[in-house]
């Protein structure tokens, strides 16, 4: 694929999920308007988007295991293809967020985006490391279930109704799907997230001296970055789930 066919698959990426948010748009019932409206379209669209890359990276690999050897110069149509798909969906993101959403608010993900998106463009526009960017997306499985937790949560499913007339002083309850997808997204951050980024880190810092200094400086930089969002990211999660859990248990005794 040379790169005027990469840059219209890139573009015709960002076209399909502005379509992707619309339908889901059309979807919700009844339709509504506002910002959580919105969120809850984004957040869909991320979720197809995870869903489709994270499955797609996994069979990247599985197809052509020769990848995971080679991340600098081995890969696929297939693989290539996946990295112009989701750099067009993080631009497309990116956008969405900038329209719709206050800085203030979006920093993180707006960070995060521009870090990809650069990372993204060296290997399509050079067709080196992208064994690399696909090993990255299979941050995506995780995704999936933090996207799915996500919606949860706007949607209210995150506890059980109060059952009875009579009031009660006890605290709500999850759901045993919330817990599931909450233990679910806890377990694929450690395999998929964690675990991914820190041999991420470690191949990169083998690679030093076979890898020119803009793209290894670039790489370093935006992993390492990439690294502390994500143990942020992993300390929220944990104090939602389960330092909260522990506090309303202290009380009950």
């Amino acid at each position: 694929m040379d790169l005027r066919s990469a840059l219209l698959c890139v573009g015709g990426s960002v076209c399909s999920f502005k379509l992707v948010h619309t339908l889901l748009g059309g979807l919700q019932a009844p339709p509504r308007e506002g910002h959580r409206a919105w969120r809850q379209r984004n957040i869909g669209t991320s979720l197809a988007h995870s869903s489709l890359s994270g499955a797609w990276a996994a069979l990247c690999f599985w197809c052509h295991p020769q990848m995971a050897e080679d991340l600098i110069s081995t890969h696929t149509r297939f693989s290539f293809s996946l990295v112009t798909l989701s750099t067009g969906y993080f631009i497309y993101d990116a956008l969405d967020l900038l329209l719709n959403q206050s800085f203030k608010r979006s920093w993180e993900v707006l960070l995060h985006h521009a870090v990809v998106v650069s990372c993204f463009s060296v290997a399509i526009s050079s067709r080196l490391y992208v064994g690399f960017a696909v090993l990255s997306l299979l941050v995506e499985i995780n995704t999936v279930f933090l996207h799915i937790r996500q919606l949860m949560l706007l949607s209210g499913w995150r506890n059980r109704p109060a059952g009875g007339s009579a009031p009660t002083t006890d605290p709500p309850r999850p759901t045993a799907a919330f817990r599931l997808t909450s233990l679910l997204n806890l377990a694929t951050f450690l395999v998929f997230r964690l675990c991914t980024l820190g041999w991420m880190t470690r191949w990169l810092a083998a690679q030093a001296g076979q890898i020119p200094r803009f793209a290894h400086t670039l790489g370093t930089v935006g992993l390492g970055g990439i690294t502390v969002m994500n143990v942020v990211l992993l300390y929220r999660l944990l104090r939602a789930e389960v330092l909260t859990d522990t506090r309303t248990s202290g009380k009950d005794h």
